[in-house]
């Protein structure tokens, strides 16, 4: 056995093509760093130890092993997406048993690339909250056990913070992306609308939810997202100085920014302005309806999800936001209030090219059964320390949430970086900039 737990996806697929390391050496670690770790991590719904192994096998055994840009790098995907022989229950007693018979497009994607799939993570009932617990556990922060990793893509970010897998696949509804993203310490980016191929649940919160990656370095985040997408994001040779709008002020009325965030985004606007930058503090003009938009489109999507799932076996807080969200499916499906959040916010980004944000309020909540309590304690926890992330969901536009700092715990802080359509490249450009200022350790301490 080598040290390739804790390596990155660029490093393992470079060794793999070399042929310093096989697939199955490299999975093999993984699988024993899971089977010793995730106990107290609760990552995974599935490991697939004996199918991880047969697959890595298959990997080494391509004839064009040197054009594989994952050439044996074990992921691990979001319980929400289809992964080939294998039941996807989206963290619920209610979704059936089934295998599924094909892979969801991203997950082909990543296997074509060479990628080995080691197991499903964990999610909350339907993916709806920004915590992560139900019947196959539940998923804490590696950094601070006690703290949940955040949600939907709790699993998957902690799966990646503790190196249990060097990325992992998920995706972003109404931040579920960047919330375990902040907490964990990872990058991740929440591609705008059409970058890469969704097809999430019933109709992708009426086309609000993207699939994406979490990684612990630019560079492999970078690698992943081109996977998905079927090409390169952009990169300028020698990257321009950008226009960046600073802002501390939460967009949701009423919910407060604590003091470590607020910090974190003065001194990244510091940074990027010694870089070359001209970052202003300027805040977007966030109406004072978005609360209620982001709330009526956020419990929509959950009754459409769940539709035709038994309500008896679902948890009481999912069964009152879909009950909460019914009577909302008609007026969201019209798209009329996105294109109201675009048109008031448009204008801003015509002046700035770039949006940084903290990417949380505050310190994630406790890990425990949430998904044993009551639907508006929820609903306001969720709110409290998540409010910068829904409105590039509304919006559609790219988002993402890299680390910066630390908060006093020791637990790892984050800034947002948003920007218009097309801009991916341009938010990766700045998250390479601030990652080399301002390196960030890549896994949590766990063993």
């Amino acid at each position: 056995m080598g040290d390739w737990a804790g390596r990155s996806a660029a490093e393992i697929a470079a060794a793999v093509r070399e042929k310093r390391v096989t697939p199955r050496e490299v999975v093999a670690e993984h699988l024993a760093r899971i089977e010793r770790l995730d106990g107290r991590i609760g990552a995974f719904r599935k490991v697939r130890a004996e199918a991880a192994l047969a697959e890595a096998d298959e990997v080494g055994s391509r004839t064009g092993l040197a054009d594989l840009p994952l050439a044996g790098v074990p992921v691990a995907v979001k319980d929400n997406l289809a992964v080939r022989g294998e039941s996807r229950r989206d963290g619920s007693a209610a979704t059936p048993d089934t295998p599924a018979a094909e892979d969801h497009v991203t997950a082909a994607r990543l296997r074509a690339a060479g990628a080995v799939v080691v197991g499903l993570t964990n999610v909350p009932e339907l993916c709806v909250f920004g915590t992560t617990e139900g019947p196959y556990g539940t998923a804490r922060n590696p950094w601070e056990t006690t703290r949940t990793a955040g949600g939907s893509s709790g699993g998957s970010g902690a799966a990646v913070a503790a190196g249990l897998v060097p990325v992992a696949l998920g995706n972003d509804g109404m931040g579920s992306l960047r919330i375990p993203a902040a907490n964990c310490g990872l990058v991740t980016l929440k591609p705008g609308h059409g970058v890469v191929p969704a097809g999430i649940g019933n109709g992708d919160w009426f086309g609000m939810a993207e699939n994406g990656a979490l990684a612990t370095t630019v560079e492999d985040l970078r690698l992943v997202l081109g996977v998905l997408a079927g090409a390169d994001l952009p990169r300028a040779q020698e990257p321009p100085r950008r226009r960046i709008a600073a802002a501390v002020r939460s967009p949701l009325a009423g919910v407060s920014v604590s003091r470590p965030y607020t910090i974190a985004v003065r001194e990244a606007a510091g940074l990027l302005t010694r870089a070359g930058h001209q970052v202003r503090r300027a805040e977007p003009p966030y109406p004072l309806s978005l609360g209620v938009t982001a709330l009526t489109h956020w419990t929509a999507g959950t009754a459409a999800d769940a539709e035709g799932l038994d309500r008896a076996l679902l948890a009481r807080r999912t069964r009152v936001h879909a009950a909460v969200g019914r009577r909302f499916v008609d007026s969201v499906r019209t798209g009329d209030g996105r294109e109201r959040l675009r048109a008031k916010l448009t204008p801003f980004f015509t002046e700035y090219d770039v949006l940084l944000t903290a990417a949380l309020a505050r310190r994630s909540p406790a890990a425990g059964p949430w998904h044993e309590r009551g639907w508006l304690r929820n609903v306001l926890a969720n709110t409290a320390y998540s409010p910068f992330t829904p409105p590039w969901n509304l919006t559609g536009w790219p988002a993402m949430s890299v680390p910066f700092g630390a908060l006093p715990t020791g637990a790892p802080c984050a800034v947002q970086l948003v920007g218009r359509p097309g801009s991916e490249g341009v938010l990766l450009e700045l998250a390479e900039e601030l990652e080399r200022l301002r390196p960030w350790p890549r896994t949590a301490p766990v063993g």
